[in-house]
């Protein structure tokens, strides 16, 4: 008699964890919520949950509270990594993956639709984001706001819990890397953006430059947002690349700007003020080679985005041609045939030395017998 074998369903296997990391994270963040219950956890909990460092200060309109950045913002920014991932699999469980079911895309496009999904879902949420702080705190209305009274050591609570949210997102994509199953040859791409996005965010945190960092990320939103629309429609059908034209002027408008007003901001604005000293205690970096290197960075830093767009549109100058290449083959291929069938219909063919019709029909000449 013949018995069945049982299935061994390991554990702790791999599939476990890349499948229940959310759960997880839940756990975490139910955890932290719970602590607020308590006086003895409060605190603690508190400091997972909101920005610390905090101050109040007299104004016109009464007393006003300011945040400036620290030690304690780690905490903060682990709590909001966890928070990233949660979210990060809802959008990929109930809507990513049912939109992949109905595509029947192959392995590394559904990647790549995966991927561009999750960006245009975050940089559609921080275009409007960065598009509220901005116009709220006056920065729109008046650039002269984005060098004046450097450096911006006190934040509103909106910008600061702003780039902790910003830093956070980048962050909670390096584990993902790694939850998602990204193939070996994707990741370096993925991390040469990441890690480009967080010093960049990092730097405009750090070194008091939030005016100018958000609305640099308001540009940069934008532009990434309709490249990854441009792609989600592409996966979709792939004859649809207007959007991509669309957003190659986008990009390049974008890029000008940006150049523009780093140069408006740190080359021109802060060279103009008044305290010119390198004073890390008070949050002021602002001399000479401070802001050269900085400069430097930002014009390395768009001039490799120009590069990799140029190579990116000639690839596609390329695909075309050979595209349409092809198109015309078998157009000449095509009338070729349609030639022949022209020429077989009006002069008959030839088979086996007997003339035959168009419809088979052969014409045999009579044999004269011999006398």
């Amino acid at each position: 008699m013949a018995f069945r074998r049982r299935k061994s369903y390991p554990v702790f296997s791999q599939e476990f964890v890349i499948h229940n990391h959310a759960d997880i994270g839940f756990f975490f963040v139910l955890c932290v919520l719970v602590g607020l219950m308590f006086e003895v956890t409060a605190k603690t909990a508190f400091i997972f949950i909101l920005p610390q460092y905090n101050s109040s200060m007299q104004s016109l309109d009464g007393e006003i509270v300011y945040y400036h950045y620290g030690v304690k913002d780690l905490a903060t920014i682990l709590f909001y990594i966890v928070i990233a991932i949660i979210l990060h699999a809802v959008v990929q469980e109930y809507i990513l993956d049912k939109i992949n079911r109905r595509l029947h895309l192959s392995k590394v496009k559904q990647s790549r639709f995966n991927e561009s999904g999750q960006l245009a879902a975050f940089h559609l949420t921080s275009m409007f984001w960065c598009l509220y702080v901005s116009a709220t705190e006056g920065y729109l209305s008046s650039p002269k706001t984005l060098w004046e009274s450097y450096p911006h050591v006190y934040l509103s609570f909106q910008v600061k819990f702003f780039y902790l949210c910003q830093l956070a997102y980048w962050l909670h994509a390096l584990p993902e890397l790694y939850f998602q199953k990204v193939k070996k040859e994707e990741i370096p791409r993925q991390l040469q953006y990441i890690v480009l996005y967080l010093l960049h965010i990092a730097g405009a945190y750090l070194l008091n430059l939030t005016r100018l960092g958000l609305i640099l990320l308001l540009l940069q939103s934008v532009a990434e947002f309709l490249f990854h629309i441009a792609r989600l429609f592409y996966f979709t059908d792939e004859n649809n690349q207007k959007l991509f034209n669309a957003w190659g002027v986008v990009f390049v408008v974008s890029r000008l700007f940006t150049l523009t007003l780093s140069v408006l901001t740190i080359g021109f604005g802060l060279a103009r003020a008044e305290i010119h000293a390198f004073n890390p205690d008070k949050g002021n970096f602002n001399t000479l080679l401070f802001r050269m290197v900085v400069l430097l960075l930002m014009c390395l830093s768009q001039t490799w985005m120009m590069w990799r767009f140029i190579h990116f549109q000639l690839r596609r100058w390329r695909e075309c041609c050979k595209e349409q290449a092809a198109k015309k083959r078998a157009a000449v291929v095509s009338m070729g045939k349609q030639q022949a069938k022209i020429l077989k219909r009006e002069s008959g063919y030839h088979e086996n030395g007997i003339v035959k019709a168009e419809n088979g029909s052969a014409t045999r000449l009579k044999k004269i017998k011999s006398p």
